[in-house]
């Protein structure tokens, strides 16, 4: 259970999540939970309250049974994220997202941001997509490791970084991978920097989102030069990345778009 005694803005983003989708009570929920606008980046979803009650009313119907957790959440100033686990009709279908949230000054949802990925049942080192640490801790060091992880995207993953700088931001004793392709450890990602036609690069951090020792990031990113939304979420300790989930989704072309785009 994800503690948000102190958290207002991460129990509505929960609360949209659940009592909308999981609960079947998509009206009800975006009223509650949603400020005076609300600005919409997921695919295939319009802006607005009547947006999200057009899709999601249809997918409530196609989906009768709909089990929903989330794994990982917080709170951090007036965004907010969440790593959700979905599994509809008794695993038909499973995927995770990571949804970033804004917020208005009474705590309201005003924006909202996902990724969506197929869910991996076993990564190359064992793992799961959402398995893993859960705990928040080291609230001291929550703006230390956010700034850890912008300047690691900076140096690793954008042009013109430097990427044999990769053991000053990751740990060389731990770091679990839960990427579907990508085992654990910092050589199998040194691997992944130093390939000759290396097919990911990052763009721009859209959004930071972080709390303790866990942080998250939207990112714009090209595959093989092709726009994509890029998920990542990471956990710090002792100064080094140690744990790493992400997702990755196409960015629709714009006569498909449904909204504004991803970002």
């Amino acid at each position: 259970m994800i503690d948000h005694d102190d958290q207002p803005r991460l129990r509505n983003a929960i609360g949209l999540y659940m009592e909308g989708i999981r609960d079947g009570k998509a009206r009800e929920a975006i009223e509650k939970f949603t400020g005076a606008r609300y600005t919409q980046h997921s695919t295939g979803v319009r802006d607005g309250k009547e947006g999200f009650i057009e899709f999601f009313e249809p997918f409530l119907a196609r989906n009768p049974e709909r089990d929903i957790q989330v794994i990982r959440g917080w709170q951090d100033e007036r965004y907010a994220f969440v790593h959700v686990y979905q599994s509809l009709n008794g695993g038909e279908a499973q995927w995770v997202t990571a949804d970033f949230f804004d917020f208005d000054a009474d705590d309201k949802i005003i924006e909202h941001w996902d990724v969506i990925a197929a869910y991996c049942p076993a990564t190359p080192s064992g793992h799961t997509s959402i398995d893993g640490a859960t705990e928040i801790r080291d609230l001291e060091h929550t703006e230390a490791n956010k700034a850890l992880v912008r300047e690691m995207i900076e140096q690793l993953l954008m042009r013109g970084g430097d990427v044999s700088k990769a053991d000053q931001y990751i740990s060389r004793d731990t770091y679990i991978q839960h990427n579907a392709e990508v085992g654990d450890g910092l050589e199998a990602f040194e691997a992944l920097l130093n390939q000759p036609d290396r097919p990911l690069w990052y763009e721009r951090v859209v959004l930071l989102v972080g709390r303790g020792n866990f942080v998250a990031t939207l990112c714009e990113a090209r595959w093989e030069g092709e726009p994509y939304a890029q998920a990542d979420v990471f956990r710090v300790e002792g100064g080094r990345i140690v744990e790493h989930w992400d997702n990755v989704e196409p960015c629709p072309p714009e006569d498909e778009l449904a909204n504004g785009g991803k970002f």
